[in-house]
């Protein structure tokens, strides 16, 4: 039995191998979690003895075959649970990320299986991220490109957005900017703040640092 710190660090190895390529450095992994340094390189120490990761010498890790099975079943669990408790227990997309890092490390193979099929085997989660299929084969966590990367007059939809600062979440929610959501930006300044136009005509103006977060896709008039 693995403890959830193990897994913990196992899904931040995967997710940061996904996005940034392997190997990954300590200090990301302590950045992704908030940990120090020297703790980190403790549990390093311990994948490592246990198989789950292959660990170089001032270079990085990188998940192992069964490191990476681990990770992509825990969160399949985490985005899975997400889901659930937005669409049959009504909470709000905000209060989910938490609720799941703590039933995450809990719930039997039967219970996955019985809300995904109530869910109808989604594809993402609340906030866009990818779910890991029952197979766990290697999900795309980069889910389209970033906004902060766009032109003024592109459009777009809004398929994935930053879920680890519930306050973030919370403006984001209430500028109508969910996964789903075609917008336009209209304006990108020098300084770095990106405004977008909705659909209803509102606009709102993000932070370079938010707008490099949210990934979006091409709206299909614009590739048509």
């Amino acid at each position: 039995m693995l403890s959830d710190a193990m897994e913990d660090y196992l899904k931040a190895i995967y997710v940061l191998q996904r996005e940034e390529g392997a190997p990954v450095s300590t200090s990301a992994v302590a950045d992704y979690l908030d940990k120090t340094p020297p703790t980190v390189t403790s549990m390093m120490e311990k994948l490592a003895d246990r198989g789950l990761i292959d660990r170089e010498k001032y270079r990085g890790v990188e998940l192992t075959e069964e490191g990476r099975t681990v990770a992509l079943e825990v969160i399949r669990h985490h985005r899975l649970l997400e889901a659930y408790l937005a669409e049959h227990l009504d909470f709000d997309w905000s209060e989910v990320h938490d609720e799941a890092d703590t039933l995450e490390h809990h719930i039997s193979e039967a219970l996955e299986r019985r809300m995904a099929e109530a869910l109808g085997d989604p594809a993402v989660d609340p906030h866009g991220d990818p779910i890991p299929a029952e197979s766990l084969d290697p999900v795309d966590e980069e889910a389209g490109d970033r906004l902060s990367g766009f032109a003024e007059g592109d459009r777009v939809v809004v398929s994935r957005v930053p879920h680890r600062d519930q306050a973030e979440l919370d403006y984001l929610a209430e500028a109508g900017l969910m996964p789903g959501t075609a917008v336009e930006v209209v304006d990108v300044a020098p300084f770095g703040m990106v405004t977008v136009r909705l659909e209803d005509g509102d606009e709102q103006s993000l932070p370079e640092d938010v707008a490099d977060a949210i990934r979006v896709r091409q709206a299909m008039d614009e590739v048509a």
